[in-house]
């Protein structure tokens, strides 16, 4: 399994990067926390998770081990594929996610596109005995600060995880106040507040 690269970046999208190593180009999805986090040319170490299914071997990159890990125990549940496991790691740091599941906040797990009330609740029963391997994990909250471009992040960032570009749009708009008054707050952030707003 590939567990971790590092390498220069070649590209970056909304959901996805390529890592140069040593002139072998590597993609891999990612959140856009992660994506916003970098910049083409910069040297980084990602964590990774390889999904192998039978027509496909997909890399999922991550800035911190800790959502790394997150992303692989989401995946132990029942019905829940890598697609979703990126949008909880996408909406949660992996202290909120284990915060979440262990007090059974079924209402905060449905902010992640792809989870109903069903789901939310067959993860707490499946995880809840395991959510504490996260316990102290890093990630999210404190990933650097983008002053600039965090609109189009954020937008990639919501229609990756399968919103229309309308309602990307208008996520945008409700967080486009806590940008403005705040130019440190990091693209992780808005992102949640984005999907907050559009789970109400």
């Amino acid at each position: 399994m590939i567990a971790q690269l590092t390498g220069k970046v070649a590209a970056v999208g909304g959901t996805w990067l390529v890592v140069d190593l040593s002139g072998f180009g590597l993609k891999a999805l990612c959140t856009p926390a992660t994506a916003g986090a970098v910049r083409v040319g910069e040297q980084v170490t990602l964590h990774t998770s390889l999904v192998v299914r039978e027509d496909s071997l997909t890399l999922y990159a991550f800035g911190e081990p800790g959502e790394r890990d997150c992303f692989e125990l989401v995946q132990s549940a029942s019905g829940i594929g890598p697609r979703i496991a990126q949008a909880v790691v996408s909406v949660f740091s992996p202290e909120e996610f284990r915060a979440a599941v262990a007090a059974a906040n079924i209402t905060a797990l449905t902010r992640v596109p792809g989870i109903g009330a069903k789901g939310a609740q067959r993860l707490v029963l499946e995880l809840k005995d395991k959510v504490n391997v996260l316990a102290g994990s890093g990630g999210g909250a404190g990933a650097p600060a983008v002053a600039s471009g965090w609109r189009d992040q954020v937008r990639a960032g919501l229609e990756g995880l399968g919103y229309s570009a309308r309602d990307a749009e208008a996520a945008c708009d409700r967080v486009a106040a806590t940008a403005a008054e705040n130019p440190d707050t990091p693209v992780a952030l808005l992102l949640r507040a984005a999907l907050r707003s559009l789970a109400k």
